[in-house]
């Protein structure tokens, strides 16, 4: 029995909103994970107006892998990704976009081939531009507001446009190294295999976090 590969990775997206007003956003941690793959790289990102964007490159030749930062602010990211596919000649299916989602707690990931918006205005801008959701998509858990849904629903984006807390911050780290470790493992594995870590993993500080979160019981 043959089993076919993912098609190889030629084009990272990190959605977010440009800025320093954005700066550190839970919004921003697309943008986080990819600053941090560049910096570790020791690559750069420069002004792409073509792109729409900004863009650094690591690696070469057939392993070279292009990281997006789209600047159109995150309700337009599908125009700055579409010019980047068209650009560089890609299909949908060779990029990964990062995303975060609020739907899942702080220190979880969830890796899916395709998808709709899940209300995110990113996604739902990349599906718009793309013309269909078959394209593959890493969630970066940021957590909800713990009110009930109604309250969630007025709170949301003073949610995702607010910065993470210190007592986030270990969990934060954990998460981004596991992000970076994940996309080597996708060029490596391809998306199913990379998805069966990446969609268990914990990070480990979300467990502290969460006990020092939840109250404690009255005797």
């Amino acid at each position: 029995m043959t089993t076919t590969a993912s098609p190889p990775l030629h084009l990272l997206v990190g959605l977010g909103n440009p800025g320093d007003k954005y700066t550190g956003t839970r919004h921003n941690v697309g943008f986080m994970a990819l600053e941090r793959l560049a910096s570790r790289s020791g690559a750069s990102f420069r002004n792409q107006a073509k792109l729409h964007g900004l863009l650094a490159e690591i690696g070469q030749g057939s392993s070279r892998l292009r990281l997006l930062m789209p600047q159109t602010y995150m309700n337009e990211s599908g125009r700055s990704i579409r010019a980047a596919l068209d650009w560089y000649g890609l299909e949908a299916s060779q990029m990964l976009v990062l995303v975060d989602d609020m739907d899942l707690p702080l220190g979880r990931l969830r890796l899916r081939a395709s998808g709709g918006a899940g209300g995110h205005n990113g996604l739902r801008s990349t599906i718009a531009h793309l013309g269909g959701e078959a394209f593959p998509r890493l969630r970066i858990g940021i957590g909800a507001p713990a009110l009930n849904p109604e309250e969630r629903k007025r709170r949301t984006v003073g949610h995702v446009l607010g910065r993470f807390s210190p007592a986030d911050q270990p969990v934060l780290e954990q998460v981004l190294e596991e992000v970076l470790d994940g996309i080597t493992l996708i060029q490596r594995l391809g998306l199913e295999r990379a998805g069966n870590r990446l969609n268990a993993f914990v990070a480990p500080a979300a467990a502290a976090l969460q006990d020092t979160s939840s109250p404690s019981m009255a005797p």
